[in-house]
């Protein structure tokens, strides 16, 4: 008597996103053990990334340099304007999105750009860039829309700005840090002023006897809800009344954390997100309870994620927060990857859900006002949206973890392969299994036949559609093979249209049990 097929079904396929850390047979099926250039979409599926299209068609005087920051000056008048560097220069895009270097318009000798890892910051209708080694500079399209200037050449400066490389714009003033003399002190700024460092309410904090576990280096800022957040390399001092710095004072401490990359922080509404020295964490101030917890948002890959760090220019690091997109971005430029962690929802042990991009590559990133995800290239500045890397296909994969099927004791005979796909018509799939933790995988192409027209509850064998236009295809494989453990994957070229995994069948026969 034949011996019936027995189905294991994985209904959300890597809805809890990466886990390299833990052992793959104590994992929840909704695990990944790849899940490269994916996300996880709103709906809980593990799909496509987006590509990148250009912002401006020609580079101008940037030439085939990458962009090294990218920052949109909002004005009171709603003016929007997307500066950025390059090539040791500063630049704009005009309104027709064409690449404007910004020329010295002081009145001396023009500073030297040797870098283009500028901290930026907007206060009073004015852009300030700051850097290591650097004079101070300013945008001020009241002045000029095409030149750019000092600090110290803005009408009615006073006092002495810092050569900081530590820059934030919070409550009605500038703030600073590290200089290449004082790593330890922050200045401030009078208010709605930037050139005024002397007069007003412009002043100076020292916190070299305020660290709780001994000496430490500022290497970040952050505001929220009224706080000043100063990030040390290895603790955090969170100062209350920050709004008045007059009466500003010392409302908590955390020992034993703090950032190790400056332009990994990132302010998300609700909380303030950063790298520290065990993994990207999560700052969650609760006001009530005045207290500072703390949350390791990388835990499930923490491992492989810090060991890539330790290899890492902790300066080049670049990162953002898309609230359209509900991510954070985690730039590692040496191994030319993107780590996204989803910023919807927290799984139970307090982690984000990760996924990794091995092909995109920013050099800069920045999350606009209206929503768009702007991304830095050689040359170009990129927009996050279609689903090609500008002219190019990029690779999705994505592995299960490995899986027992329901009897470690009993031998697999794997039968067939069904996955339910959503998008990616009239393109292939690649089907891979491997048993037993080998990575010798078996594999096959399914085609994704041409979507045709059919509605929810009618459609032709093998495809239906919700009312909301989106359809579902169910792609089979014959498989072969056995053995005790069983690991799929699905990988496709990704060319112009998004394609995300629905659901997951294996398909099994009992073999001999020992």
């Amino acid at each position: 008597m034949s011996q019936a097929l027995q189905t294991n079904s994985v209904s959300a396929p890597g809805f809890y996103g990466l886990n390299t850390q833990d052992s793959p047979l104590d994992l929840s099926s909704g695990f990944a053990l790849v899940a490269k250039n994916c996300i996880i979409d709103q709906y809980g599926r593990i799909g496509s990334r987006k590509g990148w299209t250009r912002v401006n068609s020609s580079s101008g005087d940037l030439g085939a340099n990458d962009v090294g920051v990218i920052h949109e000056l909002v004005q009171s008048d709603g003016t929007l304007t997307v500066l950025f560097s390059g090539n040791n220069k500063l630049f704009k895009l005009n309104t027709s999105n064409a690449v404007v270097e910004l020329t010295y318009g002081g009145g001396g000798t023009a500073p030297t750009i040797s870098a283009n890892n500028w901290a930026c910051a907007s206060l009073n209708g004015i852009t300030y860039f700051f850097q290591a080694g650097h004079d101070p500079l300013i945008f001020d399209p009241a002045v000029s829309t095409t030149t750019y200037r000092r600090v110290s050449e803005k009408t009615g400066y006073s006092g002495t700005v810092p050569s900081a490389n530590i820059v934030i714009s919070a409550f009605g003033r500038l703030w600073v840090a590290d200089t290449t003399t004082d790593n330890v002190t922050v200045y401030f700024s009078d208010l709605l002023a930037g050139h005024i460092w002397n007069t007003g309410t412009s002043g100076s904090l020292n916190i070299d006897r305020v660290w709780p576990n001994g000496a430490d280096e500022i290497t970040g800022l952050a505001a929220h809800n009224g706080f000043l957040i100063i990030f040390g390399r290895r603790q955090i001092l969170v100062y209350a009344n920050a709004t008045t710095p007059a009466t500003m004072s010392l409302q908590d401490t955390v020992g034993g954390i703090g950032c190790i990359a400056r332009d990994s922080i990132q302010a998300t509404g609700k909380d303030i997100l950063f790298l520290s020295n065990s993994g990207v964490r999560s700052f969650a101030r609760t006001i009530i309870e005045k207290s500072a917890p703390l949350g390791d948002l990388s835990k499930n890959i923490r491992s492989d994620f810090m060991q890539i760090i330790a290899s890492e220019t902790l300066s080049s690091i670049k990162t953002v927060y898309s609230e359209t997109e509900a991510f954070y971005l985690l730039t590692l430029p040496t191994v030319k990857e993107v780590y996204c962690f989803d910023t919807r929802v927290q799984l139970q042990d307090g982690s984000f859900r990760v996924t990794n991009w091995d092909s995109i590559e920013p050099t800069a990133l920045l999350s606009r006002r209206n929503g768009d995800l702007l991304i830095g290239k050689n040359g170009y500045i990129g927009k996050y949206s279609t689903y090609q890397d500008y002219t190019s296909s990029y690779r999705m994969q994505y592995y299960t973890n490995h899986a027992d099927l329901g009897n470690a004791n009993i031998t697999s005979l794997l039968k067939r392969l069904k996955v339910v796909i959503i998008g990616g018509s009239n393109q292939y799939v690649t089907m891979k299994w491997g048993f037993d933790f080998a990575t010798n995988y078996l594999s096959t192409n399914v085609l994704i036949p041409t979507q045709g027209i059919s509605e929810y509850g009618i459609g032709e064998y093998n495809v239906a559609q919700y009312s909301d236009g989106v359809a579902l295809q169910t792609l089979v494989a014959q498989a072969s093979g056995s053995g005790k453990i069983v690991q799929t994957g699905y990988e496709a070229n990704i060319s112009g249209s998004a394609l995300s995994i629905q659901r997951i069948e294996i398909q099994t026969k009992d073999g001999k049990m020992s």
